[in-house]
């Protein structure tokens, strides 16, 4: 039994050796000069476009704003060409992230965004081949990018959005990106940003340095533009106007009998208070930078403005009590229009500063 046995796996093995040597080897693909971009003699151009659909979020208190669109890259590879009747195809056409990394043997090109803020995310992506080598790569991107947002002017503030792109590892001497100029015709009217309106959007190439882009140590990017401004009539609805009205009502001190004192306290310093909770209550609101800003300015001068007829009104009891009733009288004539010219002459000056000097 014992020899049946080992001649039955001896006849087994044979059997198997017989049938791995009857299959023919696969063919081991000898593409390597496929891995890197064309090797012409100049660097390899790759047209470039993106077209926005559409601002999801700006976040003032971040500096950044949140985008989606779709690019299209395009450029020439003549190792990429194929004769269609022998292909059977007209064009090569490869849907998803497998088939462009895994089945497509030719090399296109990685961007990346430069002050990417958290979050890059590429879902969508179609390449396709024409005969004579021309490569067409679309893909679909919802990113994060972070933006230099200048608030002085906050709530009439507008700032110009930024996102930087740029070919990874390669420099100027290997690629260079083309900006594709933009298909004519309004295309802010369909992004639709809270409290934001968009005003333009344009497409540019700019020279930046970059350690990891080769040699030079110099890379194309590939910058999306989009001026955005500020609607302010949330913000003045929500905080300005109801907080003049609440200035106004403390400036009511200065008709009140000057001997009723106690009473006049007790305006100013319900105003007071009334003041300082409507900030609490609005500073969810408002953004959280450190800087000095016009609102800023606006609120802390409405709040002094409020303290200082506390001590309008201090001084015309001092007065009373000193039995000079006529120099209190003619101070509180004085508040009474005095307070609301230099109350809204300060703000128009901090108004036209905010626009002349920044």
């Amino acid at each position: 039994m014992i020899v049946m046995l080992i001649w039955g796996l001896q006849i087994t093995t044979a059997a198997f050796a017989a049938d791995s040597e009857s299959i023919p080897s696969q063919p081991v693909l000898n593409t390597p000069f496929l891995l890197g971009p064309p090797q012409e003699s100049g660097p390899v151009v790759v047209s470039t476009r993106f077209d926005l659909q559409d601002i999801n979020e700006i976040n003032d208190g971040a500096e950044s704003f949140e985008f989606s669109g779709v690019f299209t890259l395009q450029w020439q590879d003549q190792r990429q060409a194929f004769d269609p009747e022998i292909a059977g195809v007209e064009e090569k056409v490869f849907q998803g992230g497998y088939q462009v990394s895994e089945l497509a043997a030719g090399w296109f090109p990685q961007l990346v965004l430069v002050n990417e803020s958290g979050l890059f995310q590429q879902s969508g992506v179609v390449l396709r081949i024409q005969p004579d080598g021309t490569s067409t790569l679309v893909q679909t991107l919802n990113a994060s990018a972070k933006a230099e947002l200048n608030m002085i002017q906050f709530p009439f503030d507008s700032h110009r959005l930024e996102a930087v792109f740029e070919v990874l590892g390669f420099d100027l001497d290997e690629i260079q990106l083309q900006a594709e100029s933009l298909p004519a015709g309004p295309k802010t009217n369909r992004i639709q940003i809270p409290e934001w309106s968009v005003t333009g959007v344009s497409t540019s190439i700019r020279e930046r340095p970059s350690e990891y882009a080769g040699n030079r140590h110099l890379s194309s990017a590939f910058v999306l533009s989009v001026d955005v401004e500020r609607q302010p009539y949330y913000t003045l609805r929500l905080v300005v106007l109801p907080l003049i009205i609440i200035v106004l009502l403390s400036f009511s001190v200065f008709w009140m009998d000057r001997s009723s004192m106690g009473d006049r306290l007790n305006v100013s310093f319900i105003g007071i208070l009334t003041g300082v909770a409507y900030l609490i209550v609005t500073s969810d609101h408002l953004p959280p930078i450190s800087y000095f800003t016009l609102m800023y300015g606006f609120l802390n001068l409405s709040f002094l403005a409020m303290c200082a007829t506390v001590l309008v009104t201090l001084r015309v009891a001092v007065l009373d009590k000193q039995s000079r009733g006529e120099p209190g009288d003619r101070l509180d004539h004085r508040c009474r229009w005095g307070f609301p010219i230099v109350y809204f002459g300060l703000l128009l000056l901090m108004l036209g500063a905010a626009f002349l000097l920044f």
